[in-house]
């Protein structure tokens, strides 16, 4: 049983729902989950409800996640339509980065006019990374400013190959720009919609399959910067309505599913664990701490069931699939918290990387 250590796992984008979602999951049962899928530590979108664009806002979701995370964290602030940059000097040292939402999303957090846009990264001259939701030909138009501000800008969620074309083409020509790619536009396509219902609808959607194949290419490549879960848990009675939402749980896959990628030989195992770990560290500015790290087991093979999930919503798109990757181990700033079986750490363990 060969285990592989991984120096502080991080994902850099997810959804732990709380507060007015709290039906769907919870700081803690989210965090715990991502702890059973080898994290140890998570960073959080500002699209909850509701949405994280003012510092009052943000002072209480702070409280709250500080008061019941089991793992180590962080929150992402949210520019808003109504421009809130003149906040961005209090509070940038509190969080991970700023989310601009250049394509669809909920709440007042969509900015689809260019010079809205602007005016939010004129504002943020901070170290600290923009993360954007950008996609087809919105990421063009992301890449104006980062030409004309020169922000260290991480694209989310790469799902096609014009936005890898475009994406590759900034690198080359030197702008400060990183890129992720999630698991399900990885092991899923378009053509698995007919199987898979509402459990397969997430934004960006899935892809038709030369999409797929391209981000493949792009990991053989070694040009993707992380994978990233987008972690987005919703009820099995929201999946089945009429109005579906879009979102899929993915903390306790990811791993798995890239380690049986390193299994069929189609990505080295060295470049996974920069992908979870290293390149995150260094695109969000984290210090790697010695003491916090995942024993994952590469090896033994397990079936994806639901049974076995501990987010709150149970269920997961990639049940039934066979996977290498089982965590044994997960520590935390030197201390266990987790045995392969069961979450050690209590509600409000986890701190604030940033704090």
């Amino acid at each position: 049983m060969p285990l592989v250590k991984i120096i502080g796992m991080v994902d850099p984008h997810c959804h732990l729902r709380d507060l007015q979602w709290a039906h769907k999951g919870t700081f803690l049962s989210e965090t715990r989950a991502a702890i059973a899928g080898g994290y140890t530590a998570v960073f959080d979108m500002p699209n909850t409800a509701p949405s994280t664009t003012s510092i009052q806002r943000l002072q209480d979701k702070l409280t709250a996640i500080d008061s019941n995370a089991a793992c180590d964290w962080a929150l992402y602030f949210g520019a808003s339509q109504s421009d809130n940059s003149a906040q961005y000097p209090q509070l940038a040292g509190q969080v991970c980065g700023l989310k601009i939402y250049n394509n669809a999303t909920t709440g007042d957090l969509l900015i689809e006019s260019q010079d809205m846009r602007a005016r939010h990264y004129r504002a943020w001259n901070r170290p600290k990374v923009i993360a954007v939701h950008a996609e087809s030909e919105t990421v063009a138009c992301i890449l104006e400013l980062v030409r004309r501000y020169r922000r260290p800008t991480h694209f989310l969620h790469i799902s096609t190959a014009y936005e890898l074309n475009l994406l590759t083409e900034a690198k080359l020509a030197g702008l400060p720009v990183t890129f992720g790619v999630c698991p399900h536009h990885l092991f899923f396509c378009e053509d698995d919609l007919p199987q898979l219902g509402a459990l397969g609808l997430m934004k960006p959607e899935l892809k038709p399959k030369p999409d797929q194949t391209a981000l493949w290419q792009a990991l053989e490549r070694g040009i993707v910067d992380c994978i990233e879960t987008d972690h987005a848990p919703h009820t099995l009675a929201e999946k089945a309505s009429e109005n579906p939402p879009y979102g899929v749980p993915g903390f306790e896959t990811a791993l798995p599913l890239m380690l049986q990628a390193v299994h069929e030989r189609r990505i080295e195992l060295e470049y996974v664990c920069k992908l979870f770990s290293q390149n995150v560290h260094r695109i969000w500015g984290i210090t790697a701490d010695p003491e916090s790290y995942t024993l994952v087991d590469t090896d033994t093979p397990r079936v994806i069931t639901r049974e076995e999930l501990l987010t709150a919503c149970a269920w997961s798109p990639f049940e039934g699939m066979t996977v290498r990757g089982v965590v044994r181990e997960v520590w935390i700033r030197g201390r266990q918290v987790y045995d392969g079986e069961q979450v050690l750490s209590a509600a409000g363990f986890g701190r604030n990387v940033y704090g």
